[in-house]
C-alpha cells in the first residue's frame, strides 16, 4: 500500500466551467443586466465626484454627469454610456479580465481613509458579466480620467477569450455595447426597455437618459427635411417683401416668421433625489401622496405613512404606507420595495418586515443589508431581524404619536388597521407592550374606548358582539338599559381577547353578549318575591319542556327590565369557546355545549301562557323558542320550515283564516 503524500496548496478554479454558471445561473431575472450595467456606470460617476471632493481631480466647469442607455432595434444592440472615472488598460485587465474582482471594492480600499462608501454600489465584481446573459458579443470602449491615459477597446464573444487593444475614445468615461443574441431581441423593443428601466433604475443617484437610436435618426431626417422646406419659404417671403417695399414710397413692411419649435429638452427617466432621501420636515403631505401614487399605482389615498430616517446603529431610510384596504376585493398583502443606495434590489422582501405588517406598502433603502452575490435577495442573519424590530418600533411610535396628538384620525383609521395591530400584539410581545395603552374597542354606540376607558360591567366584564345583525335583540336590550358592548367581528378577535385575558389577568373578562345576563338587565327581587314566584316558574318551565321534549335545554326564569323580549338563549362563554376550538381542529372537546333558555316572566306573551289552551300554548312555546334561536344563531332548514309554518298558523288566528 502506497502512502498518501502530505501537501498544501490552493484550490484551482476552471474558468471555462465557471463562466457559464455566472452567465446562466447567477442571476434569476433575465433583465437584471440593466440594473448591473447602469449601477456600474453610476459607481463610475460617483468615483469621479469623490476624487474631485478629495482634490485629486478637476472637473470642467458646468460638467453634468449622466448615464445613457441607447437601443438600436435595427442593429440589435444596447449601449450603456457613462461619463464617469473610466479605466486604463491595467484596470480593464484587473477588473474585467479577472472575474469577481470588484473595482468598487478596490477603490474604497485605496481611499478608505478619505471617502465614505455610502454611494458605492458594487461589491462582488460580477455585475458586468450579466451582459452575457443576453449578448453574443460585448465590447467596452473606455478612457480613464488619468492624465495622458490611453483609450482602451475590449471585446469578448461570450467565451473565456477576449481581445484588447488601443481604442479611439476621446472623452472620459465608458461605453459598453451589447450585441443581443437571438433569444433576447425583446430588449430591442423601446417599451420593454422602458419597463425594465422603470423597474430597476427609477431612483438611481445619477441621471439616466434613454434613447431609441433608430427613432432619433428618423426624427433627425424629418427635422432636416422640414428645415430645408422652411428655408425655401423664407427665401420666397423675402422676395415678396422686397417687391412690396419697392411699391410703397413711405412705408416699411416687416414680416416676422414663426421660429422653429424648440425640441423638448431630454428628461432623465429617474429621480436622483427620491422622497425618502429627504428629511421628513422637508416633505409635504401632497408629496407623500404623489410618491405613493407614482410608485404603487394605487389611486386610493393611503391612511397614513411613516418616514424612516435612521443613521445609527445602521443606515436605513424609507417610507412605509398604511394603505386603504377593501378586504372584500383587495389583496391583504402589501409590497415593500428594497433598495441599496437607491438601486432596486427586490420587489417584495418579506424578511425585513414583521409578518403582521405585510399589509404595508413602501420603500426601504438600506446599504447595510446583507445581500447575496447576485444582489437579488437577503442573506439571513441577525441584522435583518434588527431591521424588522426597528420597523415594528417605528410603527408603534407613529401610532402612539397619532393617538396623543390626533386621536380623531386615529379613531377614524382604527377599523382598517386594527386586525393588523391585533395580529402584531399576538405575534410580538414588545409590540404589545408598546401598543397596549392605545388599543381601542369599537362599541355598539359608535364610540372608541381604550381598555382603560372602557366602562366595565360587574366583575370587570366586557361584553362583546360578533354579529350585529344576528345579535340585534341582545344589543337592543343592552341599549335600553344603558349598557354597551364592544364590536369584535374580525376572525382574529377570538385570539385577541384570549391574549388580553391572559395578559391582563384579574383585570379583564370578555363575555359575548349572548353568554350572560348581567345584573343590570335584571329587575332586583327580594328573597320573598323569589319564593313566591318559585312555583309559577316551575310550572312555566314544565310547559316549555312539554312543548319542546326533543330539545336538550336548561331553563331559567328571570324578571328582565325590558318586557319586550319573551325569551333569550344563552351559551356560556367557556362552552362557546370550546365549541369554536372543536370546529377549528375538527375534534370534539368536552361534548355538546349546554344551552340555556331564559324566560322573561315580565313579558306579556309569557304571562299569557297560563290562560291559553294546550294546543295554542304548545304553538306559542315553540314559536318563542325559535324566535330566541333566531336571535342567537341561524336556524337549520328544518327548523326554519317549522318556524314559517307556525308563523302562518299564528297569522291565521289573528285574521280568523285557518292555516293547516
Amino acid at each position: 500500500m502506497s502512502e498518501v503524500k502530505q501537501e498544501q496548496g490552493n484550490l484551482s478554479i476552471n474558468s471555462e466551467n465557471l463562466f457559464p454558471i455566472i452567465k446562466k445561473w447567477l442571476y434569476s431575472d433575465h433583465d437584471i443586466f440593466f440594473r448591473e450595467l447602469i449601477s456600474n456606470g453610476c459607481d463610475a460617476v460617483t468615483k469621479v465626484q469623490k476624487l474631485e471632493v478629495m482634490g485629486e481631480y478637476q472637473l470642467q466647469e458646468g460638467e453634468k454627469f449622466r448615464v445613457d442607455v441607447i437601443v438600436n432595434p435595427e442593429e440589435k444592440t444596447l449601449k450603456f454610456i457613462d461619463n464617469g472615472i473610466g479605466m486604463t488598460e491595467e484596470e480593464v485587465d484587473e477588473y474585467i479580465n479577472q472575474i469577481a474582482f470588484s473595482g468598487a471594492a478596490a477603490f474604497m480600499e485605496q481611499y478608505k481613509d478619505k471617502a465614505s462608501d455610502e454611494q458605492i454600489i458594487g461589491h462582488f465584481g460580477l455585475g458586468f458579466y450579466s451582459a452575457f446573459m443576453v449578448a453574443d458579443k460585448v465590447t467596452i470602449d473606455t478612457l480613464s480620467y488619468k492624465e495622458g491615459a490611453t483609450p482602451v477597446h475590449w471585446e469578448c464573444d461570450g467565451g473565456t477569450e477576449f481581445d484588447m487593444e488601443e481604442g479611439d475614445k476621446t472623452e472620459r468615461g465608458t461605453v459598453i455595447t451589447l450585441y443581443l443574441n437571438d433569444d433576447s431581441y425583446e430588449f430591442c423593443n423601446e417599451f420593454r426597455c422602458r419597463e425594465v428601466l422603470d423597474k430597476y433604475c427609477s431612483f438611481m443617484p445619477v441621471e439616466i437618459y434613454f434613447v431609441n437610436e433608430e427613432e432619433e435618426e428618423k426624427k433627425a431626417e424629418e427635422a432636416a427635411k422640414k428645415s430645408a422646406e422652411e428655408k425655401v419659404i423664407d427665401v420666397e417671403a423675402k422676395d415678396a417683401d422686397s417687391k412690396d417695399a419697392d411699391s410703397e414710397e413711405d412705408g416699411d413692411s416687416e414680416v416676422t416668421l414663426e421660429e422653429d419649435e424648440e425640441e423638448d429638452t431630454p428628461k432623465p427617466i429617474n429621480q436622483i433625489h427620491p422622497l425618502w432621501t429627504k428629511h421628513p420636515n422637508d416633505c409635504t403631505d401632497e408629496e407623500y401622496k404623489e410618491f405613493y401614487r407614482d410608485v404603487f399605482h394605487d389611486y386610493k389615498e393611503p391612511l397614513f405613512w411613516i418616514h424612516l430616517n435612521m443613521d445609527y446603529p445602521f443606515n436605513l431610510k424609507g417610507i412605509l404606507y398604511f394603505p386603504k384596504i377593501n378586504t372584500k376585493y383587495d389583496t391583504i398583502e402589501g409590497k415593500i420595495k428594497l433598495y441599496n443606495n437607491q438601486v432596486f434590489i427586490a420587489d417584495n422582501i418579506k424578511e425585513v418586515i414583521p409578518e403582521f405588517l405585510m399589509v404595508l406598502k413602501g420603500v426601504i433603502d438600506c446599504p447595510d443589508l446583507p445581500l447575496n452575490v447576485s444582489r437579488s435577495a437577503l442573506q439571513n442573519d441577525g441584522f435583518v431581524n434588527k431591521v424588522a424590530d426597528y420597523i415594528s418600533k417605528k410603527v408603534a411610535d407613529k401610532l402612539n404619536g397619532m393617538f396623543k396628538t390626533d386621536r380623531e384620525n386615529y379613531e377614524k383609521y382604527w377599523d382598517d388597521i386594527s386586525p393588523f395591530i391585533k395580529f402584531g400584539c399576538l405575534k410580538d410581545e414588545k409590540f404589545y407592550d408598546r401598543m397596549k395603552d392605545i388599543l381601542l374597542l369599537h362599541t355598539i354606540d359608535g364610540e372608541y374606548k381604550t381598555l382603560e376607558e372602557y366602562p366595565k360591567a360587574d366583575e370587570n366584564k366586557i361584553y362583546y358582539v360578533t354579529d350585529e345583525n344576528l345579535q340585534a335583540q341582545y344589543i337592543s336590550m343592552f341599549r335600553q338599559n344603558g349598557l354597551t358592548a364592544a364590536v369584535l367581528t374580525h376572525v382574529i378577535d377570538p385570539h385577541f381577547i384570549s391574549m388580553l385575558e391572559y395578559k391582563e389577568q384579574e383585570k379583564l373578562k370578555f363575555l359575548r353578549i349572548d353568554s350572560d345576563l348581567g345584573s343590570a338587565l335584571k329587575t332586583e327581587q327580594t328573597e320573598e318575591e323569589k319564593q313566591q314566584q318559585e312555583e309559577q316558574d316551575k310550572q312555566l318551565i314544565e310547559r316549555f319542556k312539554q312543548a319542546l321534549p326533543e330539545e336538550k335545554l336548561e331553563y331559567q326564569v328571570e324578571s328582565l327590565k325590558s318586557d319586550e323580549t319573551p325569551a333569550v338563549i344563552l351559551l356560556s362563554e367557556y362552552a362557546r369557546r370550546i365549541q369554536d376550538m372543536s370546529r377549528a381542529f375538527g375534534e370534539s372537546f368536552g361534548g355538546p355545549a349546554q344551552v340555556t333558555l331564559v324566560l322573561n316572566r315580565e313579558n306579556p306573551i309569557i304571562r299569557s301562557l297560563e290562560t291559553l289552551p294546550d294546543d295554542k300554548r304548545e304553538l306559542v312555546c315553540k314559536q318563542v323558542y325559535d324566535l330566541a334561536q333566531l336571535a342567537h344563531k341561524p336556524l337549520s332548514a328544518e327548523q326554519m320550515q317549522g318556524f314559517m309554518h307556525r308563523s302562518m298558523q299564528l297569522l291565521g288566528m289573528v285574521t280568523g283564516e285557518s292555516h293547516q
